[in-house]
């Protein structure tokens, strides 16, 4: 219900705020989203409700009980059911005239290429990394860079409990981050400049964190299990679980989807 003299239009704060011009930019942008789960649903989420008019979604996995503290696609409801369709769902309940579509696909250095089929080869006007290993977001920062796709990528939110130190910058610059340290020296190795990459991240000491023994660390002594869609391909070398908060991951979510929504408006 609207009260007295507001307008229906589901946009209408959004224009009032971004101009009729920065909406339509909004609308007749497509977005790629890559990674669906803590940060990625808050990209989602910020993104269709900002206007984006079409959506190219990637994610291999499904929903699982242990999503649901920190994800916004995963609920009791939802379990099992892979988070490409529930992203899809989720933006056409927000706005059914975006156009989505959906790859349930493991980025490697084999398949990411095929994201970038079709007209999306154009490039894409934006490209949102919110992968959470390492060889499939070396794979898609180096492709998208390499078609002249502009791209924001999320560095790693778990284990930060400081929401103030969330921050955005060039991935040269970031500190006390053992994925950005190790995803700069993948990206030097293929010949990528790290001050091409725009990235959210938290300078918040964790080191000290991922020494044996902190509580927030849970120690995996085997592999999880294969979670592709074919259920053919080994997924690395096993990892530990890290406690995250569902605020920091929405915090770091929602500034890469503000970053991209103020970019492409004003263009």
């Amino acid at each position: 219900m609207t009260t007295s003299g507001e307008k229906t239009d589901q946009f209408h704060r959004t224009r009032l705020i971004l101009g009729s011009d920065g909406l339509s930019r909004l609308q007749n942008s497509q977005v790629m989203i890559v990674g669906l789960g803590a940060v990625g649903s808050y990209v989602v989420e910020a993104l269709s409700r900002a206007g984006i008019g079409r959506f190219r979604l990637v994610d291999f996995d499904k929903a699982q009980l242990s999503n649901i503290n920190r994800q916004l696609l995963a609920t009791h409801s939802t379990l099992g059911r892979p988070k490409a369709e529930l992203a899809r769902e989720r933006i056409l309940a927000i706005n059914p005239s975006a156009q989505v579509e959906t790859r349930q696909l493991l980025v490697n250095r084999e398949t990411v290429a095929t994201l970038f089929e079709d007209d999306w080869s154009d490039p894409a006007d934006y490209v949102v990394d919110a992968i959470d290993t390492l060889g499939p977001k070396v794979a898609l920062i180096e492709e998208t860079l390499r078609r002249g796709a502009p791209l924001v990528s999320s560095m790693g939110a778990a284990l930060r409990v400081d929401a103030d130190l969330v921050r955005f910058g060039k991935l040269t610059g970031v500190s006390n981050c053992p994925l950005a340290a190790q995803l700069r020296k993948r990206l030097r190795r293929v010949g990528v400049n790290t001050d091409d990459v725009d990235c959210v991240y938290s300078p918040e000491p964790i080191r000290d964190a991922l020494r044996a023994g902190d509580e927030r660390i849970e120690r995996v002594a085997e592999p999880e299990p294969l979670r592709s869609p074919d259920e053919r391909s080994p997924q690395g070398r096993p990892r530990n679980t890290l406690g995250s908060l569902s605020t920091i991951v929405g915090i770091f979510g929602l500034r890469l989807a503000h970053e991209v929504v103020l970019r492409l408006a004003r263009r």
